[in-house]
């Protein structure tokens, strides 16, 4: 009985952040990892506090638990009183899922506005940078840190009016592989999961003729991460294909 609850709960006691958690891909990962036992620390903007309370719901229903934050991630030094905070009540983090991004707008890069533009940098790479200067210490004393960020195929594709999102998520790649070779002889392990077309309020912006219901919802990237989450997963630097991982796993 023992080993069967182990197995359900797989990451019971894990404590797991995860931004972008109030709707899409991180609501669902957010309770998938809640499901498997993690407590769960919830990030969104402030805006989004009604549905972070619902997610605290459904988490509850799930039988786990959630710390809720709404964060603008704009704001660095809100990040690392974050960190401070993650610190002093728990002292280490064991998952962290860099899950939040903006499309902005898809148009040529010459007609880009700045503020737009900048969000982009602020929101898509230097919020994830914070993320890892505030947390890289927590995650260093866990037990087997695991770091996850959410990329794109715009990444390694000259798409036209695509390119500052593309430039953003090519920048994340770079951090994050960059950050996975400098822990490489640590516990923690680093990479990045290319999600493909999903039924999303940002592919739905980015493809308003598309019929959502012949993408596959957020919910098949639970399993995926639930693989990555856990300390015995030791691939590290690497971008997971989710539509190649499925293929392989027949799911």
């Amino acid at each position: 009985m023992a080993d069967e609850a182990a197995a359900a709960r797989p990451l019971d006691g894990k404590l797991a952040l995860i931004t972008g958690a109030s709707r899409g891909i991180g609501r669902a990962v957010a309770r998938g990892l809640a499901e498997a036992g993690a407590h769960i620390i919830a990030v969104t903007l402030p805006r989004s506090t009604k549905a972070l309370e619902e997610l605290d719901d459904e988490i509850g229903a799930v039988g786990g638990a959630a710390t809720l934050v709404p964060l603008d991630l704009r704001d660095g030094q809100a990040i690392d009183q974050l960190g401070a905070s993650v610190a002093e009540r728990w002292g280490r983090l064991d998952i962290l899922i860099g899950n939040a991004g903006i499309l902005g707008d898809l148009s040529p890069f010459a007609h880009l506005e700045l503020k737009v533009w900048e969000d982009l940098i602020a929101v898509n790479l230097t919020a994830n940078w914070r993320l890892i200067r505030a947390f890289d210490p927590l995650l260093r004393a866990a037990e087997a840190g695991r770091v996850i960020f959410l990329t794109s195929g715009a990444a390694s594709k000259d798409k036209p009016y695509w390119g500052g999102y593309a430039v953003t998520k090519a920048g994340l790649e770079k951090l994050a592989k960059t950050y996975a070779a400098e822990v490489a002889k640590t516990p923690v392990r680093v990479n990045l999961v290319n999600p493909g077309p999903m039924r999303t309020l940002m592919r739905a912006k980015a493809m308003p003729g598309e019929d959502p219901a012949t993408l596959p919802p957020p919910e098949e990237l639970v399993p995926l991460f639930l693989e990555m989450a856990g300390p015995d997963y030791e691939g590290t630097g690497q971008v997971i294909d989710f539509q190649s991982w499925r293929t392989r796993h027949r799911l």
